[in-house]
């Protein structure tokens, strides 16, 4: 993949629940390990939502394989990041815990820390994000690219603002050294957070605070996928009963005055639902940021499907 297409190192994809953010991180994973790249596609909410889209079992807390794209060698891989697994690793890494923080689990411990401070929670899973985007073996990165299927749009700055989270935790030492690390990552060019919507009004607003909200904290905001697109199904703005009566008549089918009332309230129905998706996407077009669309899957979202939206999102 051109590197300036897609130049960032860390996708972050967020957006209204509903909107299909998880599909659209998943079709995103696929389209980077293109020409032989390897990506990690990495989930942080429990949902198991990437396993269900590549028909696997519940992830484990491991990097395992779960997609190859249809062209090229590349493989996509899958973490289902979890704060209790987090927290252990990172006590057995900073301060050497692993029987001692094993312990604490089996009473309860590491849950009740994770629960009471959200803010440390959000640094274990945003760490672990940034230990897998900038890990190196041999001087080779792990993973060409890594993509967060990330909270959706009313939690993601609080989500990526580690650093504001952290202040209330701690002053010095490893927690706060991690999310200086983490704060910094997220505001470098190695990022960027794409924003899914629905031509909605509720997503479309959600978005427009989400990427006010990330400019203020100085996140890199990158494209806006609008998802779930439809054809229009009328060549005109305008259409009326004789049209339709006509029409029906061409067809062979009925021309009583129900038929074509019904119809006709369907298709007022229809444009009027395309001039608030039209003045929505100008809405979006106002902030200057790249706009891509994707289709509406009749079939549902299978493997398949995964494979087609990568490919559209290639072509970009």
């Amino acid at each position: 993949m051109a590197s300036n297409e897609w130049p960032a190192r860390l996708h972050v994809v967020t957006g209204k629940g509903g909107t299909g953010k998880t599909t659209v991180a998943a079709a995103l994973a696929l389209a980077l390990a293109a020409g032989g790249h390897r990506t990690l596609l990495v989930e942080v909410e429990g949902r198991q939502g990437i396993a269900q889209l590549f028909g696997t079992e519940p992830l484990p807390y491991a990097e395992l394989r779960v997609a190859t794209p249809v062209k090229g060698d590349g493989e996509v891989r899958a973490l289902a990041v979890d704060p209790e697994e987090a927290l252990l690793e990172y006590l057995e890494m900073f301060y050497r815990l692993g029987a001692a923080g094993r312990a604490l689990r089996k009473i309860g411990a590491i849950d009740f820390a994770t629960t009471i401070a959200p803010g440390l929670r959000d640094v274990l899973l945003t760490g672990k994000v940034k230990e897998a985007t900038t890990r190196s073996a041999d001087g080779r990165r792990a993973y060409d690219a890594v993509v967060l299927d990330a909270p959706p749009t009313g939690r993601i700055g609080r989500f990526l603002n580690v650093t504001a989270e952290t202040a209330k935790l701690a002053k010095m030492g490893p927690i706060k050294s991690q999310s200086d690390g983490v704060a910094s990552l997220l505001r470098s060019p190695m990022t960027c957070v794409h924003v899914v919507t629905l031509l909605e009004e509720m997503p479309v607003q959600e978005s427009l605070d989400a990427i006010a909200e990330l400019s203020a904290l100085h996140i890199p905001v990158g494209r806006i996928i609008i998802n779930g697109g439809r054809p229009p199904l009328l060549a005109t703005g305008k259409v009326t009963k004789t049209e339709l009566k006509r029409g029906l008549a061409a067809a062979g089918l009925p021309t009583d005055p129900a038929t074509v009332n019904g119809l006709h309230a369907e298709a007022r129905a229809h444009l009027t639902r395309r001039e608030l998706e039209e003045s929505l996407r100008a809405e979006l077009a106002e902030l200057g940021r790249p706009l891509l669309e994707l289709p509406l899957l009749p079939g549902g979202v299978d493997l398949d499907g995964l494979h087609e939206l990568a490919a559209l999102l290639l072509a970009g």
